[in-house]
């Protein structure tokens, strides 16, 4: 919020000797969460939703309107490594911990995931950007 724009060291563990994949997908979820906050609140004639307000009245609920769902997808923060049921819904679920969960994400992406291949002329200008510098 004081205008850092760098994030250092995601997966890193003892001052950067050790690195953890683990440790790099909870620290992508905190970095996209502060993302997130920085972003920060618009605040419009849309957003505010005085005729969504005004429909609904103080006894009403918001749920239901098509403006709270598709603010919601957009505005809320979604934990995505969390889980935000009460503990009993959590534990019907098999009690899956964060580590667990992190582990298993780390090995689906290693197993799974599909690099973008890059354009041999792009490929090529990195190359001599790189060759140029050791020059």
């Amino acid at each position: 919020m004081a205008g850092v724009n760098l994030i250092y060291g995601l997966g890193m563990l003892d001052l950067g000797m050790t690195f953890s994949y683990e440790q790099l997908i909870l620290d992508n979820e905190i970095a996209g969460n502060i993302n997130r906050t920085l972003r920060g609140v618009r605040v419009s004639d849309e957003t505010l939703a005085v005729d969504v307000i005004n429909k609904v009245g103080p006894a009403g609920t918001f749920l239901g309107e098509r403006h709270t769902v598709n603010y919601m997808k957009s505005e809320q923060s979604r934990a995505k490594l969390f889980d935000r049921h009460m503990r009993s819904k959590w534990e019907e679920a098999g009690s899956v911990s964060v580590n667990d969960k992190l582990n298993k994400i780390a090995k689906e992406i290693i197993n799974e995931h599909k690099p973008m291949t890059i354009d041999k002329d792009v490929l090529d200008k990195i190359k001599s950007i790189i060759d140029s510098v050791g020059k």
